[in-house]
């Protein structure tokens, strides 16, 4: 939880994408993991159009940070991993649809899902769990320049599907996209989690100390809340209904990345469903509770700041996770 909050708290002149990358590859290496980081030219020879939409418009060139547990006890390969995604936009201006000036220092925490992910491989490795995980995270800074993104650019994405950008302040659901496509193409895993400080609309519906909750699989997203439960990380279930998909269809593209105001944190969720290619997928949206903010009830537990949210209950389910699940 604190090497989630440590990280999270950095300002974003000492944390942009190149340092996350370097703090990953240090745990790599300490832990025993295996890693790779993706650059900027190789991410656009990938077909990775969202993550290098979002962070074309930076001197800090974007990255995508891969980190891979396998158990020993299983054997490699023998059982398909986990695979958790987190948003990592190391500061976040909301690119040419800029954000306003009140509270955009914030924006450094922008970066906690990823920095959730990071700390739950810190986790795993150091309890040496007996199950499978992929952490990936795609980082990048979304900053206003003569080379960013823009509103009607129609993003080819990892996927093939063509997104039109209606707001570049809806930069999160962008990489997540990419991140999400590429790691289920390339790891082929059992169940996909991300996590992402995604919409003030979850907070709006929520408030500052419950995440929403969204996803294609009841019996995962039944799991993931029953654990909120004990570990004290409250998660709220949403709907996705056929309805909201209908908000983020596109006259000019496949899909259009807002949805408008209505259900916004559900629309959000409806996008990246899209990518998720039927693998059973459960997006937990922190805007709320991944740092302290007006409304975040007092904890003793919780100092001013990033609070490392997530951590515990994906951790719980993969200690879970270790005996056989009936099916």
């Amino acid at each position: 939880m604190n090497f989630a909050r440590d990280i999270a708290n950095l300002p974003p002149n000492d944390c942009p994408p190149a340092q996350l990358a370097s703090i990953a590859m240090s745990l790599a290496q300490e832990y025993g993991l295996k890693a790779q980081v993706i650059d900027r030219y190789e991410l656009e020879n990938m077909g990775m159009g969202g993550i290098v939409a979002v962070g074309k418009g930076s001197n800090n060139p974007p990255k995508l940070i891969i980190l891979e547990y396998n158990s020993g006890v299983l054997g490699e390969g023998q059982q398909k991993p986990y695979l958790l995604v987190g948003k990592a936009v190391t500061f976040d201006t909301g690119g040419i649809s800029i954000k306003p000036g009140e509270k955009m220092d914030e924006m450094k925490f922008d970066k906690c899902g990823g920095c959730t992910v990071l700390a739950v491989m810190r986790a795993v490795a150091s309890m040496k769990l007996a199950v499978n995980v992929v952490g990936i995270v795609p980082s990048v800074e979304n900053m206003p320049s003569a080379t960013s993104y823009r509103p009607g650019d129609i993003i080819r994405m990892y996927s093939g599907k063509t997104v039109e950008v209606l707001n570049t302040d809806a930069e999160g659901r962008m990489i997540l996209a990419d991140a999400l496509a590429y790691g289920i193409a390339t790891y082929s895993p059992k169940a996909v989690i991300d996590l992402a400080t995604l919409t003030g609309a979850a907070i709006i519906a929520l408030g500052a100390n419950v995440a929403a909750i969204v996803g294609t699989n009841k019996q995962l997203t039944d799991r993931l809340r029953k654990l909120s439960d004990k570990t004290g990380e409250k998660m709220w279930e949403l709907p996705l209904y056929d309805e909201y998909h209908e908000q983020i269809k596109s006259a000019y593209a496949d899909i259009k990345n807002i949805g408008g105001r209505p259900g916004g944190a559900i629309t959000a969720a409806a996008f990246l469903s899209n990518f998720a290619n039927g693998v059973p997928w459960v997006h937990i949206d922190i805007a709320g509770t991944a740092w302290t903010q007006e409304g975040t009830y007092e904890r003793s537990y919780n100092p001013k700041g990033a609070t490392g949210f997530g951590v515990r209950t994906l951790v719980k389910l993969l200690m879970e996770d270790e005996k056989p699940q009936p099916s």
